[in-house]
């Protein structure tokens, strides 16, 4: 970085520009259910947040590839537009089908503001400023958690849910403004670099084809149809056909040398089950709310906002534990939580009070506090700086990709279950495989290595 650059106009731009990404994962929830109504295709549901979720998590290492090509400024001003422009037609949508092609835009632009804003951070602030910034914008997500449901509400309640799409617009427009501004860049060395095309492209298709054979079975093509039997084959194959590449490539799109760590691999298989259960009881704990107990979208969106107390406040805590108790202990403890509240959550019914759902998203949300902050720092304590990057950045994809399948799985539950027995069937069948996954949280958080294999790999490195 120049010394041209003004450090506090940038380190605006990439606030408002993380804030507008995390707020749109959960602002959409609570207007989902108006947005059915207008537009039809409750089947549809699920791939207005799984094609979101798809293409800005499967993009994430092919931006940051890009980024240190050519240049930070460049590549995230591409990816800021892209989210802008598929923010307005976003807003535009007069079918669900248009809906879902327009968040798959927002989705490739946030693919790139994700990672590059805590980038530019690093470049910007050295040592122990580094460290305090990046903790400042890791809380936003815990901010956008609480804004995102209650200003969803408030613009479905009381404007238009387009305007959940709309609004992003004009603050994008400020972040841009500020980066082109104020961020100034050194030239790059002008040297020929290798770019994992291929790693891309297949990691892609495999995740595509997997998404959609998920979505699809049951609904669009029978599970057992020829459609379906092909998707699976295709994810198979060009999963395959990565790995295959990956271990080929010279600057690979995902080292996997990374997931031979026992530390990494466990973390990641947490964060991916983890955030199953999270965004299953983001979705469709609103819906129960609105369409089963007759609740405003504010009311609905009022409820996750517990969670987002909680959850940066056992973040914080879990700091304090870690050191008390070790990462293994505290991680574990974080998924006994998760468990005790998606297990409340199986004794829901029609006549549960609304404090009910507040208790538990409380209790979600400490142990989702809990289980994260330790498992990011397994990972990065088991590899040596020069693998820090990739490792954190692999850990941060699984967590991506568990909410993109997870989205996936429950639409797919819910869809079927609701066709045969109804809103408040298909919810519960919901809570049901939340529960189940929750379990399967805990075991693998069990076979996290202890404090001191862990040590021991770092001295190995």
């Amino acid at each position: 970085m120049e010394k041209t650059t003004q450090r506090k106009m940038v380190t605006t731009a990439m606030l408002v520009s993380i804030l507008l990404v995390a707020i749109d994962t959960t602002i959409v929830t609570t207007a989902m259910p108006h947005i059915v109504e207008q537009l039809g295709g409750l089947n549809l549901l699920s791939w207005v947040f799984a094609i979101y979720l798809l293409t800005s998590s499967v993009t994430t290492p092919i931006y940051g590839k890009l980024a240190d090509l050519f240049g930070r400024k460049s590549i995230f001003i591409f990816g800021i537009v892209l989210f802008v422009i598929g923010s307005m037609v976003s807003g535009m949508a007069q079918t669900m089908y248009q809906l879902i092609i327009f968040r798959g835009f927002q989705g490739l632009g946030a693919g790139a503001v994700m990672p590059l804003t805590f980038t530019i951070i690093a470049d910007l602030y050295p040592g122990e400023a580094r460290a305090k910034m990046q903790g400042v914008f890791s809380s936003v997500w815990g901010v956008a958690g609480l804004l995102g449901p209650l200003v969803g509400g408030l613009f479905v309640d009381h404007i238009s849910w387009r305007w959940i799409f709309y609004i992003n617009v004009p603050i994008g427009m400020v972040a841009i403004f500020l980066v082109l501004s104020f961020l100034h860049e050194t030239p790059l060395e002008k040297s020929k670099k290798i770019i994992d095309y291929w790693g891309a492209a297949l990691f892609t298709l495999s995740m595509s084809s997997l998404l959609f054979a998920l979505i699809s079975g049951g609904q669009v093509y029978a599970w057992y149809s020829v459609e379906i039997i092909l998707l699976f084959t295709a994810a198979i194959t060009f999963l395959t056909a990565f790995l295959y590449v990956e271990t080929k490539a010279q600057e690979p799109m995902l080292p996997l040398s990374l997931f031979k760590i026992p530390v990494i691999a466990v973390s990641n298989a947490v964060g991916f089950v983890a955030s199953g259960v999270l965004i299953g009881v983001n979705v469709y704990l609103p819906i129960w709310i609105q369409t089963l107990l007759g609740h405003s979208a504010t009311s609905s969106g009022l409820t996750l906002m517990p969670m987002s107390f909680a959850w940066p406040l056992a973040s914080t805590l879990a700091g304090q534990f870690m050191y008390r108790i070790g990462s293994k202990a505290t991680a574990v403890f974080g998924a006994v939580l998760i468990m005790a509240g998606s297990a409340w959550l199986l004794l829901v019914h029609t006549g549960s009070p609304y404090w009910y759902f507040v208790g538990v998203m409380v209790v979600i949300g400490f142990g989702m506090g809990f289980s994260f902050t330790p498992l990011t720092v397994l990972v990065q304590s088991a590899v040596g700086w020069n693998l820090r990057g990739a490792a954190t950045a692999s850990n941060t994809f699984s967590r991506s990709l568990g909410q993109t399948v997870g989205i996936a799985v429950f639409g797919t539950v819910f869809n079927n279950t609701m066709n045969q027995s109804g809103m408040a069937q298909g919810l519960h069948v919901v809570f049901i495989l939340v529960f189940a996954i929750s379990m399967v949280t805990l075991l693998i958080s069990i076979l996290l290595p202890s404090h001191r294999s862990i040590m021991a790999q770092q001295n190995a490195d």
